[in-house]
């Protein structure tokens, strides 16, 4: 005899637990997009006044590295090195010789990133803190 509602598989209960998935997945991936992330800074002085008067920079209390777009990428007071390992030799000889001198970099806007970081990373091994970033306005 079969009766209505006694089937077994009429009384089989259960939880479907994908939409609490789905929500916690959801939260989940909320909360990684909106956390905060540290973010690394670089402090730079800026000019306050717009017609702030530009002072020349004299020879004896600066050193200028050049970061060129085309090979050799690297000079060092207008003179040109093919291999970084001259330059870098170069410019612990007259960093030596000047220990007070602030060191200028002026990159073209359209070299490449590696050799201007070549060029930090140099001067992060010598310990150099005294240091400027020439850029176009």
């Amino acid at each position: 005899m079969i009766s209505a509602g006694n089937d077994e598989s009429s009384q089989n209960f259960g939880l479907d637990l994908t939409p609490l998935i789905d929500i916690i997945f959801i939260v989940l991936v909320f909360l990684l997009l909106t956390a905060n992330t540290q973010l690394l800074s670089l402090p730079v002085d800026v000019p306050t006044e717009a017609d702030s008067n530009l002072s020349a920079l004299s020879q004896d209390q600066h050193i200028a590295i050049n970061v060129l777009q085309t090979e050799p990428h690297w000079a060092l007071d207008g003179q040109s090195y093919n291999d970084f390992g001259a330059f870098e030799a170069a410019f612990t000889q007259a960093f030596k010789e000047n220990p007070k001198a602030k060191v200028i970099i002026a990159a073209d806007k359209t070299a490449p990133v590696q050799p201007l970081m070549t060029v930090l990373a140099a001067m992060q091994r010598q310990n150099i803190t005294n240091t400027q970033i020439l850029m176009e306005p």
